[in-house]
């Protein structure tokens, strides 16, 4: 079985957001990048996948070299091999033509994402993805097992879960819930300095959209404390300020 796990480059969660002076551009000085975790919960459950039914797990990438730190991240936390799309990663539709070009040379069994990125939370990719390849689609599954030629997934909705069943190929975006993510341990990263990562060129594809401008949401307004023994000052502040009437 051959699964293919797309994994994407995002800030740390911890990092402090901030633009260019023309805010047309998104600051990446003194950021420290992770592996989106949502791509990470996809990537474990591909490794549970592989050591029950057998099979390889390839990672993949569309991005510039300085994303190779955490490229090399997954294959120690168990990866095979990864490929990275040289390319900036413009927006969902780039994305998702740049590695279908890939996954029809390669006939991938299994393909997984996470449910979105944790910059941008657009959650395209997958959807897309699977209509270039003329595939399945089951988006933000929870739960994901394999019986012979179908799969089997669950998904949360409002007031229960949804249980579907696909054949392969197909395409599957996981939300928490389908895996814990695992820790590389010692071993995991000596051989990731080994393992293949290739590095290919993109299509000719184009982006469908561009970034007018960036902007951060407004600051909180000081919060206004009312002495309990004064409710018509209370009053006052919600009809004329906070406009509740």
């Amino acid at each position: 079985m051959k699964i293919l796990v797309c994994i994407s480059n995002v800030p740390d969660t911890t990092t402090k957001i901030t633009f260019s002076a023309d805010n047309k551009s998104f600051n990446s000085a003194g950021v420290q990048y992770i592996i989106n975790p949502y791509d990470e919960i996809a990537l474990t459950r591909a490794l549970e996948l592989k050591e029950s039914l057998g099979g390889t797990v390839t990672v993949i990438n569309v991005g510039l070299v300085s994303t190779e730190a955490n490229i090399r991240k997954a294959l120690a936390i168990g990866a095979d091999d990864a490929i990275r799309i040289n390319a900036e990663p413009l927006d969902a539709f780039f994305v998702a033509s740049q590695i279908a070009e890939v996954a029809k040379k390669n006939q991938y069994d299994i393909i997984l994402t996470g449910r979105e990125s944790i910059d941008y939370n657009s959650g395209l990719v997958a959807g897309m993805l699977a209509e270039l390849l003329e595939i399945p689609s089951v988006s933000v599954a929870v739960k994901l097992d394999i019986n012979g030629t179908e799969a089997l997934l669950e998904r949360e909705i409002d007031g229960g879960k949804e249980v579907l069943t696909t054949s392969l190929p197909f395409v599957a975006s996981a939300q928490k819930g389908m895996a814990e993510p695992r820790i590389p341990n010692m071993r995991g990263i000596m051989t990731a300095r080994t393992k293949p990562l290739q590095v290919v060129e993109p299509s000719g594809t184009t982006a469908n959209t561009a970034f007018i401008n960036y902007s951060s949401p407004p600051a909180k307004a000081a919060c206004k404390l009312v002495s309990a023994d004064n409710p018509a000052e209370l009053i006052s502040l919600l009809h004329n300020e906070a406009k509740v009437f």
